[in-house]
């Protein structure tokens, strides 16, 4: 259902930085251009590091495989050089935090952050750097392809004709799916503890001003994993890119100066600006999170557990519980109702769902409640949770009264994908384009590319 483009958008990406890094680590290969698009090169070495990322991954290559990646890869050059004829920029924030968000993933694959600096003999900083141009690159190309069909929209009429026309073995099955309610509940930081961390980043804060330096205070003392190692840089970003607390007080610094300790979501904190480059602003930063007590903890267990017994017996129900009850804003007023970012509907495989979920849901009955759970928001903070199977499906075709969502998406992308494939075809046509005679032999999807 899925054609190449859309194997470039969502998957190419990721491959070209991590096959790019797997190759390096295990030696350099025979470089050579294959194909000129414009003023852009494609080397031998971008196809075949993408294709042992491929293996490493666990796909069987076949013998079309290297024609393929190098037809995304001609999508992409017509991409990016349209991109910079309408000018299309990415601001260094975006860059750093996509920067951030993929070596994140790397280390957490690896296991640290020393495992991949000891695997690639290359420090995090130098990583960065070699991959910054081939990210920001990356990201034009993204925000080019969303300037084509980023307001391609479907009705229900496209929606229905496309399910029509799918020939009965192209339907998809739909594998077993549910739909999830949780009560969240926080622990209460005791006004002792708020007080504890202020204190500590006061403490800190002088000796920095008395002439210790920011960065070494962040490596040894930051709860920020992400920029702790760094000595607490962020990169340039611009307002957007940070939480408006933080937003505020960065961009009211003076160069050098060290802010007073000021809270956001992620906990307390103080900041250096270290640079200011148009509306971007470089800054590093030491976070301290309060703790809360095993007293805490203990009484968010046992308000939920007492709220569970009495959702059992049937004397409040699981939605109404969530709107009066829950911590959580983003689905307290839906009654708890989680809904899958994936689709944007409120159904997941169970495969989708994240691992604390995964062990809970799939032994459940539709109606029953599992936890109290302990999870940990995306800030760091610890939590505690009750599930409530609301739904479950079984495996199916896909049919439009149950699969709407899901069908939708596909018509979709299939109208996108035609799209985005008249938008090629009129491109190539005018722009110079040769492609080395070791694939000229290549089955390519559109039959169009070739040299001029």
């Amino acid at each position: 259902m899925i054609k190449r483009f859309c194997f470039i958008i969502y998957t190419s990406i990721f491959i070209l930085l991590t096959g790019h890094l797997t190759v390096n680590a295990q030696g350099r290969i025979l470089d050579q251009i294959v194909a000129v698009v414009g003023n852009s090169v494609i080397l031998q070495s971008e196809i075949e590091n993408e294709l042992l990322q491929m293996q490493a991954q666990g796909y069987s290559p076949t013998a079309d495989s290297r024609c393929v990646l190098l037809e995304n890869h001609l999508v992409q050059k017509l991409l990016l050089n349209q991109a910079i004829v309408d000018s299309i920029v990415v601001t260094e924030g975006e860059v750093e935090m996509e920067l951030s968000r993929r070596l994140q993933f790397f280390v957490q694959q690896i296991g640290s952050e020393e495992n991949l600096e000891r695997y690639y003999n290359k420090s995090i900083l130098e990583i960065r750097e070699d991959f910054r141009d081939i990210v920001r690159d990356q990201l034009i190309t993204q925000y080019m392809q969303q300037e084509i069909i980023g307001n391609v929209t479907v009705t229900p009429a496209e929606v229905r004709r496309f399910f029509n026309n799918l020939p009965e073995e192209d339907i998809p099955m739909i594998p077993s799916e549910v739909e999830i309610r949780r009560i969240i509940k926080y622990p209460e930081f005791s006004e002792a503890e708020n007080f504890r961390v202020r204190q500590r980043l006061n403490e800190l804060r002088q000796r920095i001003i008395d002439g210790e330096s920011f960065s070494t205070m962040a490596i040894l003392y930051s709860e920020d994993p992400g920029s702790a190692r760094r000595g607490g840089e962020l990169g340039y970003m611009s307002r957007s890119d940070l939480v408006t607390e933080f937003a505020n007080v960065v961009f009211s610094l003076k160069e050098d100066r060290v802010s007073s300790v000021f809270e956001t979501e992620y906990g307390f904190h103080i900041a250096q600006l270290i640079d200011r480059r148009g509306d971007q602003v470089n800054a590093r930063h030491i976070l301290l999170r309060p703790a809360a007590s095993e007293q805490a903890n203990a009484d968010a267990r046992s308000f939920l557990d007492s709220l569970a017994t009495v959702i059992r017996t049937d004397t409040l129900d699981f939605r109404r519980a969530a709107i009066i009850h829950s911590d959580d804003t983003e689905t307290r007023m839906g009654g708890g109702l989680v809904i899958n970012p994936e689709t944007g509907g409120s159904r997941f495989e169970l495969d989708q769902l994240n691992p604390v979920q995964y062990q809970a849901v799939r032994d459940m009955r539709v109606g029953e409640i599992a936890g109290p759970l302990e999870s940990t928001n995306p800030q760091g903070k610890t939590f505690y949770k009750l599930l409530y199977l609301s739904s479950q499906t079984a495996p199916h075709r896909a049919n439009l009264r149950d699969d709407y969502a899901y069908l939708r998406e596909l018509a979709l992308n299939e109208k996108m994908m035609k799209i985005l494939d008249e938008w090629v075809a009129e491109r190539r046509t005018q722009t110079y384009i040769r492609i080395d005679e070791a694939y000229k032999n290549c089955s390519f999807t559109d039959q169009m590319w070739g040299n001029r």
